[in-house]
């Protein structure tokens, strides 16, 4: 059942006349007849009562009518939202880092709630390599991530920066000794995320190879044993500043070159090449980009 015949179909039925309806819908009249006879034998059963003028519908027209009517009226809707003539609604499945979404996030999601009131909203918080995993199952329609990923066929831009800092339970005025950095545990996300690559990193610089990192599965869990003196931590500092009063926990910047070789972390939105976006993910890039502009900006991610 095509819905050109449908469209004739409707067409018939609130003109009266098939020749009305071919004048309506910019045709000839034997292509009205062609596709209503198509219909009627697909269903096999007689829709138009011809017999009488104007024609009208049978029972069987006047049942299939309403089915037309949703079905035009959803294709309508569908093709009007990608072409951007109506505003985007639906949901948008977006994936953070945590120190993304509890730093980062809430404004640009707030402005673009503002702006878009008819989309959801769903995000879902993990490591890098857990968010990209699941970009590539189609789990999510775009991602935060810490660094450019290394997976080709991704589309990318980069939208924040951030500085890491060591985070401990008492002030530090410098950068702690290797032997305290080694007996001292780092408290961290799960395998994938990419500070704990950089707390791994930060230890190698001061020739400690057996890092013992303690795995934590939230935010809070890493500030709150900080601050309960379980160990140190490497998080943003911009967050740090949001979050030291909170917990009582203290930050010591990386001395040079570390901070520029380790501590500095580019945040990236990651999605599918733009052919392939929703009107939500294009509205939310636009939202960050700032501009309205229909073709984005960004990088192929190789």
């Amino acid at each position: 059942m095509q819905l050109k015949s449908l469209r004739i179909f409707e067409a018939v039925a609130s003109t009266g006349s098939f020749g009305a309806a071919a004048q309506r819908l910019h045709t000839v009249q034997s292509n009205v007849t062609a596709h209503i006879q198509k219909l009627e034998d697909e269903l096999q059963v007689q829709l138009i009562e011809r017999s009488s003028s104007p024609v009208h519908l049978t029972p069987a027209g006047h049942t299939l009518l309403p089915h037309a009517q949703r079905l035009l009226h959803t294709h309508d809707q569908a093709c009007a939202l990608f072409a951007g003539s109506v505003p985007p609604s639906g949901c948008l499945r977006i994936g953070a880092m945590e120190s993304t979404a509890a730093l980062r996030l809430p404004p640009l999601l707030a402005q673009l709630y503002q702006t878009q009131p008819q989309m959801d909203l769903q995000l879902r918080t993990g490591p890098t390599g857990s968010l990209l995993e699941d970009l590539q199952r189609g789990v999510l329609d775009c991602a935060f991530v810490a660094g450019q990923p290394p997976q080709p066929r991704w589309w990318g831009l980069q939208v924040f920066q951030e500085e890491l800092v060591l985070v401990g339970p008492a002030p530090l005025p410098t950068l702690p000794s290797p032997e305290v950095l080694l007996r001292t545990p780092f408290l961290a996300f799960r395998q994938g995320c990419s500070y704990r690559q950089r707390i791994e990193l930060l230890l190698a610089s001061q020739g400690i190879t057996s890092a013992r990192i303690m795995e934590m599965g939230t935010l809070d869990a890493i500030l709150g044993c900080v601050a309960a003196g379980m160990g140190f931590a490497l998080m943003p500092r911009a967050l740090m500043l949001t979050q030291k009063a909170r917990f009582g926990i203290h930050c010591t910047r990386l001395p040079e070159p570390l901070r520029s070789q380790i501590g500095v972390v580019d945040t990236w939105l990651v999605a599918p090449q733009p052919q392939g976006w929703s009107p939500q993910l294009r509205a939310l890039v636009q939202q960050l980009q700032g501009s309205a502009a229909q073709q984005p900006s960004g990088v192929a991610v190789e």
